[in-house]
């Protein structure tokens, strides 16, 4: 986590999710660190569309907004992590619980994973 909003640390971000599946589409807002050509051009360069949200328009992504709404209040807030190690235990396990194993009413009462997965499958059947 980072509460500074430099470029450098979303571009180790992006580097670290080339670990796992690229998505299609990355959505950002339209702060200077995801306007910045080095953000962009990594993002195009790895076939990435940009989809930026427009100016004060959090309701754009409100699904993510209340999902980091959610973090904060029931794990970062709670919890007096001191160190970087125990604030990523903690956040690998409530992403966990809140990826497998809490039902969303927005996604008719699936978890998280469960709506992915059923939405691949229909890609895969079409």
């Amino acid at each position: 986590m980072s509460n500074a909003m430099e470029v450098e640390f979303y571009l180790d971000v992006l580097k670290a999710m080339a670990r796992y599946e690229r998505p299609e589409i990355f959505n950002t807002d339209q702060g200077s660190h995801f306007t910045s050509p080095l953000f962009t051009s990594l993002l195009q360069q790895a076939g990435l569309r940009i989809l930026m949200d427009r100016r004060g328009r959090w309701m754009d992504n409100v699904f993510i907004e209340r999902m980091w709404r959610s973090l904060k209040y029931e794990c970062v807030y709670l919890h007096d992590f001191e160190i970087g190690s125990e604030l990523r235990a903690g956040l690998l396990k409530w992403f966990g619980y809140y990826n497998a194993e809490r039902s969303q009413s927005a996604l008719a009462g699936q978890t998280p994973d469960e709506a992915y997965r059923a939405n691949k499958a229909k890609k895969l059947a079409a």
